[in-house]
């Protein structure tokens, strides 16, 4: 009998785990939000490469036009459609924060240095922009957003 409950307490926990694991994670959906008004914006999805966090646009939240590209982008950006676009790219974790890599704002095309860091057990993402120095740049904070995501 001990075994059994031995067994099945393994089994629960190993159940288990994978929740608690990724809701500490930098992985899955976020809701980003409109600077001016507060609003939610748009869902990203954000996930790990060999080792290289990268995130894009995956729904946008009553955009003011349908489809809408990236006019004021520069390169490989320029007028792309920015549902789908991948926006974050080539940031590396140290110590728990994700750093040394690039996000580009789709609103005004500019590409910033980003540090991007799990706060408030796993519920928020804190998503600096930054030119030069950290310390310089600006802070937004997304919201994990699996169960946002049952609105939209």
């Amino acid at each position: 009998m001990k075994k059994i409950l031995f067994v099945s307490s393994l089994l629960l926990g190993l159940v288990g785990f994978p929740v608690w694991a990724e809701s500490n994670s930098v992985e899955g959906v976020w809701t980003t939000f409109d600077d001016e008004t507060g609003k939610a914006d748009s869902l990203v999805e954000i996930w790990i490469d060999d080792g290289e966090l990268k995130g894009k646009v995956i729904k946008l939240i009553e955009p003011d036009e349908e489809n809408p590209k990236c006019k004021d982008c520069d390169g490989e950006f320029k007028d792309q459609p920015i549902l789908g676009m991948q926006f974050i790219w080539g940031l590396t974790e140290d110590d728990g924060v994700w750093d040394d890599g690039n996000i580009l704002d789709p609103g005004n095309g500019s590409v910033y240095s980003s540090k991007i860091t799990v706060i408030e057990n796993g519920a928020k993402l804190d998503v600096r922009g930054y030119i030069g120095f950290a310390f310089a740049g600006r802070s937004t904070v997304w919201s994990r957003a699996e169960a946002e995501m049952k609105k939209y």
